[in-house]
């Protein structure tokens, strides 16, 4: 995507051949800042403290502090020891564990002396996967919005509502849910897309309304509890939401508040689609309630927000009483009988064992 007509990925190797930059997203909206990750405890503070966030992207940064590990010491136990790291900072996302057993598992059976560079080699290509993975969502959901297109009425837009920033600063470009959107916006599609601000952390307000005005199209910043209300008065088309992990059954564990949103689209009868590439799929996994661990991040984002002061500085700002405690779940399941389709990069699976199983057999086994 392009930022003041400039191309950028969300991270890229850096000119020395060795460190890695990235997109700081604790700044946006308001600074545009990258900054260049040398050592493992860079990437680990990157992915923990959200410089880097989105589960594709967590993933891709990952599997370059493998890179930067190897070139420092390529030795099996610098191997292993990175792995445990990093797999560490976020519990949830399932593309941070499959990023690091890939790594892992391509460069065991290689000799020391040439870890190094087939660690850059391996990260790159997974980056690049990544772009493609993204951009094979965004054809398959064209569809989708292409056939509500169809039946609106001639100048109507296609009204689309987002939870969260699935988009191309969750990914290495293009985004998940934000894919067909985007694609869409180039096809001649007439979008119009609902943004939820998304508490505690506002990826919504901040991320995706940032994204989509780059873009040029065109969207609404709501709060999050507006989203049932435009769905009462027939004012959402669909749902598209992002996810860090979807179990081999179909339930979707995404930021929180994205079952409030499944709910209220259920009750509306408004189609409610996820957007995921396959290394989002925890095969392991069958049931999201029980058996995927929500991350509990720190209070902090919940009682205070960051924005743009008056004297045109970014601040953070107390919201709550001084003493007040706060619990801060990251994310929540939404359970696949609220889903009306996953949208993947080899097409839209039903929700299921049998819709999923049906696209990616071997996977499956």
């Amino acid at each position: 995507m392009k930022v003041a007509d400039r191309h950028y990925h969300t991270i890229w190797l850096n000119n020395d051949r060795r460190s890695v930059d990235i997109i700081d997203q604790r700044w946006l909206p308001h600074e545009f800042k990258v900054v260049t990750l040398k050592t493992v405890d860079d990437i680990a503070i990157a992915i923990r403290d959200m410089w880097v966030r989105g589960a594709p992207l967590i993933g891709v940064t990952a599997a370059y502090g493998v890179a930067i590990a190897m070139a420092d010491d390529p030795s099996d136990a610098a191997l292993h020891d990175v792995w445990d790291k990093l797999h560490e900072t976020r519990p949830t996302a399932i593309n941070l564990r499959w990023a690091l057993d890939t790594m892992r598992q391509y460069l065991l059976p290689l000799p020391q002396k040439d870890r190094m560079a087939a660690a850059y080699r391996r990260a790159a290509d997974i980056a690049e996967e990544d772009v493609q993975l993204n951009r094979q969502i965004g054809l398959h959901g064209l569809e989708i919005i292409r056939d509500i297109a169809a039946r609106k009425k001639p100048g109507e837009p296609v009204n689309i509502l987002t939870h969260c920033n699935a988009g191309w600063l969750a990914t290495v470009d293009y985004g998940t849910a934000t894919a067909p959107i985007y694609v869409a916006a180039e096809e001649g599609i007439n979008v119009h897309v609902y943004v939820d601000e998304t508490r505690p952390r506002n990826q919504g307000a901040q991320l995706t309304a940032w994204e989509l005005n780059g873009h040029g199209v065109p969207h609404t910043l709501i709060v999050d509890n507006a989203g049932g209300h435009l769905m009462q008065h027939g004012q959402v088309d669909m749902v598209i939401v992002g996810t860090d992990r979807t179990t081999a059954n179909g339930d979707v564990c995404n930021k929180i508040g994205t079952y409030l949103k499944a709910l209220a689209a259920k009750d509306n009868n408004v189609p409610f689609y996820v957007a995921l590439p396959s290394p989002t799929i925890d095969w392991t996994v069958h049931d999201g309630i029980s058996e995927i661990p929500i991350e509990e991040r720190a209070g902090a984002e919940v009682s205070h927000v960051q924005g743009l002061a008056a004297d045109g500085k970014i601040a953070s700002v107390q919201i709550s009483p001084t003493g007040s405690p706060t619990a801060n779940p990251a994310f929540d399941v939404t359970p696949a009988r609220l889903i009306t389709g996953l949208i993947t990069e080899r097409g839209v699976a039903q929700a299921s064992a049998e819709g999923l199983s049906a696209l990616f057999p071997q996977s499956r086994r």
